[in-house]
């Protein structure tokens, strides 16, 4: 793991730097551990005058990783998802995912792990195909919140620099998944004054 993640760094120093970007973006959203973010910061850092053109191409590939990793779930669950999940450790927790998701719950993961990784975003858009969420509404989802999350470290890597490096690698995520939390609990708090469903479907 500490290997694949120090090569995944590593992507950051050579020529081709974007083109593995993109690569790296794609692939997390289906299949591969490291996210992204781990290339995107020290990229953004290096070039601040390119954050937003990298976190354009962060976004839109991971997108399509996304669209890539629905349609795992959609048709090829068994043959395809199935193995790659059990290979990363995370049938059991799909599973248990699978068993309550609701409209409402897909659409809150597709949230929470595009801003945070919660759960992780291989896992979602699996869940997505499986769980059959409209296309055209996953694709919305996953390109504001994965949208958000990439072009927010390039405010603050243009803003900050290197600075505000040491933060993010550290602290990104929890204050990511603390407004995470904060969305969920102010739609079911709406959901609840509405007198609407509950959280959880199973």
């Amino acid at each position: 793991m500490k290997r694949l993640y120090l090569w995944t760094l590593s992507l950051a120093a050579r020529k081709s730097a974007e083109v593995w970007l993109a690569v790296i973006a794609f692939v997390e959203s289906s299949f591969f551990l490291i996210p992204a973010d781990v290339l995107f910061v020290p990229m953004a850092v290096a070039t601040p005058q390119r954050a937003y053109r990298l976190a354009l191409i962060a976004t839109i590939f991971s997108t399509l990783g996304g669209i890539a990793g629905y349609f795992l779930g959609y048709y090829a669950f068994e043959a395809l998802a199935r193995p790659v999940l059990e290979f990363y450790g995370k049938l059991d927790a799909f599973q248990q995912i699978r068993a309550c998701a609701g409209p409402d719950t897909t659409a809150i993961l597709l949230v929470t792990s595009g801003l945070a990784h919660l759960p992780p975003i291989k896992v979602v858009t699996i869940l997505a195909g499986v769980v059959h969420v409209g296309l055209a509404f996953f694709i919305i989802s996953c390109v504001i919140a994965r949208g958000a999350r990439f072009f927010a470290l390039a405010w603050l890597l243009r803003s900050y620099g290197d600075t505000i490096r040491l933060f993010i690698e550290r602290r990104l995520k929890l204050v990511a998944a603390a407004a995470a939390a904060a969305l969920i609990v102010l739609y079911f708090a709406v959901k609840v004054f509405a007198g609407s469903g509950a959280m959880l479907s199973c």
